[in-house]
């Protein structure tokens, strides 16, 4: 419904290491977007590359925006435009900054900030994973839709949002996280230092019995290829232990929610060495206290990026059954199912198409 939509917003994907600016027209960009250094650990300078960057974009544009739109990774009170808090991608930025405030004042624009992770999911719930899977299963014949979705961003952190039917889910507090859920292995310890850029460089270390974690995880992935020279068994086995520890926290989430899932971040270019133990940690089952096997999700759980799994995801086991008393048949599918794919769209246009439809969305309830 976005994709008509006159209205231009200038958007921003900040990470701590660079600030991607651009400007969103009917969800698509309008203009070529901009990358500055962040500056992040020193807040006049990090002010002023904001400053400089909406700016730039402003001026290419032919028409004037309505609004500034961005991600900032982190909690936040995003509500009122306020940064602070535990922000180790953004040290400045930790005693509270009223972000917001500053820039309405700059520009004379209404200002929206949110959480990178929650807009990636929103703008895959408009217009990435969660219309594209409905399509397919429309196109094979298949009665089921979703509507909820669950998105993660695999990066310097372990982002988690949430939209439902529809609607991008903020919480009380600016504050739906799964980053600080139990490792599964290390009790007492974050799951993110498990499922992060620093968790792969660290296993990788460990496993290959090397001193030296300098390796990123783009060398890493090279190495489990065989592209590079490495420790190749180290390699996968670090991309193993990412998938596992990352599919018990997803678990989690999908069993309060009960959505599809959906991960972009640079580290989703590993994904076949992630996946398989991410599914099978998805899959897994526990036991009660009598013995009794119960599955870790009650969902069977897809690889929706496999041509054979979607197949099996989109039939399931519809059937007609007849309605007591009459004549008449009802389509019945008993079984409960979820899956989970690598974001299409690439986390930084995701995030760009979430804050644009936030936007719009929120000038359009006041």
């Amino acid at each position: 419904m976005y994709t008509k939509e006159n209205r231009i917003v200038v958007t921003l994907d900040a990470g701590g290491t660079n600030f991607v600016f651009s400007a969103i027209q009917g969800n698509e960009y309008v203009v070529r977007p901009i990358t500055l250094p962040s500056n992040a650990s020193d807040l006049d300078n990090c002010l002023a590359t904001l400053v400089k960057g909406f700016e730039a974009i402003i001026k290419s544009l032919g028409n004037s925006p309505v609004a500034i739109s961005f991600a900032f990774p982190g909690p936040a009170d995003y509500k009122n435009g306020i940064i602070g808090g535990y922000l180790p991608n953004f040290p400045s930025f930790r005693d509270g900054v009223a972000l917001g405030p500053f820039l309405e004042e700059k520009f004379g624009l209404p200002v929206y900030i949110n959480n990178d992770a929650d807009l990636f999911t929103y703008g895959e719930a408009v217009a990435g994973a969660l219309p594209e899977i409905n399509q397919r299963l429309r196109e094979a014949g298949s009665h089921k839709q979703y509507n909820n979705l669950i998105g993660y961003t695999w990066g310097t952190g372990f982002g988690y949002g949430l939209s439902i039917n529809g609607k991008l889910h903020m919480g009380d507090n600016s504050c739906t996280e799964t980053f600080c859920l139990k490792h599964k292995l290390l009790p007492g310890i974050i799951v993110e230092d498990g499922v992060s850029v620093r968790a792969i460089k660290r296993a990788y270390g460990e496993f290959a019995n090397h001193p030296d974690y300098n390796l990123e995880p783009v060398d890493i992935y090279r190495v489990a290829t065989g592209a590079m020279d490495g420790d190749k068994d180290a390699a996968v086995k670090a991309f193993e232990l990412f998938g596992e520890i990352a599919g018990d926290a997803i678990a989690t989430a999908t069993s309060l929610v009960d959505g599809i899932v959906v991960v972009g971040g640079g580290i989703t270019a590993a994904s076949k060495f992630i996946m398989p133990s991410m599914l099978k940690e998805m899959r897994s089952e526990l036991k009660t206290i009598g013995g009794e096997s119960v599955g870790r999700l009650q969902m069977n759980v897809y690889n929706l990026d496999s041509k054979e799994e979607f197949e099996k995801f989109a039939k399931g086991e519809s059937r007609e059954i007849s309605v007591y008393g009459s004549d008449k048949k009802v389509i019945y599918d008993p079984e409960k199912r979820t899956g989970v794919m690598i974001s299409k769209l690439g986390a930084s246009k995701a995030i760009a198409i979430g804050a644009y439809c936030y936007a719009i969305d929120s000038i359009d309830s006041k």
